[in-house]
Order: structure tokens, then sequence, then C-alpha cells
């Protein structure tokens, strides 16, 4: 299980706060230094059932400097997953990966549906 996270993010704190309260182990990846790449990007975006449009950090400063809110719904699959490569600050953190699924940001509750009643996950 691998969560992505920039370290001065506070949601992203948040997330491996709860990770550790829970007593769910996990293997932690700086986004910003080791950004995950396109084909890793495709594989957790099949994974998820998600559009890949998702995956993007709107709140971001880069994601807003860019002005990709008005680029993105003209770009393809292939595309998106080239920008969301290109640079982990654009990619919506926490990124939460695991055989059992994908969790893009934190949101409590969700995380608790994820994990069960039983919060531990060895997948």
């Amino acid at each position: 299980m691998t969560i992505f996270c920039y370290p001065n993010c506070s949601t992203c704190k948040r997330a491996t706060a709860y990770l550790e309260r829970k007593g769910i182990s996990y293997t932690y990846r700086n986004i910003k230094e080791n950004r995950p790449s396109k084909e890793e990007l495709e594989k957790i975006v099949i994974q998820s059932g998600k559009e890949s449009r998702k995956f993007f950090n709107t709140s971001g400063q880069l994601y807003r400097s860019l002005e990709l809110k008005d680029k993105i719904p003209e770009l393809n699959d292939d595309q998106i997953l080239d920008l969301l490569g290109s640079d982990g600050m654009l990619v919506k953190r926490p990124l939460f990966v695991s055989e059992k699924g994908v969790l893009v940001g934190f949101r409590e509750a969700e995380w608790d549906a994820f994990f069960g009643t039983n919060p531990t996950c060895t997948s």
C-alpha cells in the first residue's frame, strides 16, 4: 500500500495520522520528489474506476497558473495522463493505492468505509 503525499499538505498530514491511528501500514511517497509516472497513473486511474480528470489537484497553484480548468475539457485521457505525470503537484492528494482499491483525497467517512470496521488492511 502506498500513499502519495506532499509533506507540507495539511490534508496529507491528516490522512497519514489517520492511517497511524488505525494501525494501517503503508509506504509513504513524496509526490513532489518521487511523482507517479504516466504509466503508474494510468494503472491507478483504471484501478480506481474514476475519470482521469478527477485526479487533478484543482486547488493547487500550478493547476491555476496553467489555467487547466478551461483546458481539461478539451483533453483526451492520454493528454491528461501526460499532464498529471509531468508534475506531482498537479495530482490530487493524498492518493492512497492498494490492491483493495484507490482513495483520492481525504474524507474520513470515505476512508472508514474503505477500511471497514476492521481497519487493518493487508491488501
